[in-house]
């Protein structure tokens, strides 16, 4: 095992390379789940999850709560 001032070079050295191989890699996963969030516009009035385009939240409402009378932003779909 490395002691002392090796020891510190070689955690700055590793450092540096982890730290150029994220800058490589450009999008980390917080900026993929940035994007995922922005995409799901459409939010249900009844259980409020969220959904990406009308459709999927009309199948969505159609399945999930039948007894309930359809949205109007949802009849013409």
């Amino acid at each position: 095992m490395a002691r002392g001032h090796q020891k510190i070079q070689s955690q700055q050295k590793a450092q540096e390379k982890a730290a150029k191989l994220k800058k490589q890699q450009g999008h980390g996963l917080s900026d993929q789940m940035k994007a995922a969030q922005k995409a799901l516009v459409f939010s249900c009035a009844v259980c409020k999850s969220q959904m990406p385009d009308p459709k999927t939240y009309k199948q969505h409402f159609e399945n999930k709560h039948p007894k309930n009378e359809l949205p109007a932003e949802l009849k013409d779909v």
